[in-house]
């Protein structure tokens, strides 16, 4: 069987890809930078969430009236709250993982970045 060279390449280089983080897509030659730097996408990502947040509420809410029962905007409100839950204690763990040390900032909150990316594509499947 013969693989090409190509094949081989692209192999080799997607755990790469796959395994990237914010803070090693911010770049930065210090550990401040690139705390500002991650610490500026989560809040871009946290208002992207509260946005499609929105737009999921709308369409919860106008499936609701349209079926006269209050039932999917308040699962969306639970599912919302469990999620913001799971994401705060589950980074907070990663947190632990730095030992105490400099990073740990900077991994709460690519944490926060990885999950909130992941919830917006979740929310965004349920807008109408």
């Amino acid at each position: 069987m013969k693989i090409s060279t190509a094949a081989l390449i692209i192999f080799f280089s997607a755990p790469h890809i796959i395994m990237a983080d914010p803070a090693s897509e911010c770049g930065g030659s210090s550990q401040v930078e690139i705390g500002r730097c991650v610490a500026d996408t989560l809040q871009r990502v946290d208002a992207t969430v509260d946005m499609y947040l929105g737009f999921a509420m709308s369409t919860a809410r106008e499936y609701d009236q349209s079926i006269g029962r209050s039932v999917a905007e308040p699962a969306l409100e639970a599912a919302q709250a469990a999620w913001s839950d799971f994401r705060d204690a589950h980074c907070d763990y990663v947190g632990t993982t730095f030992g105490g040390g400099s990073g740990r900032g900077i991994g709460i909150n690519s944490c926060r970045i990885v999950l909130g990316r992941d919830r917006a594509d979740v929310l965004m499947r349920y807008i109408r």
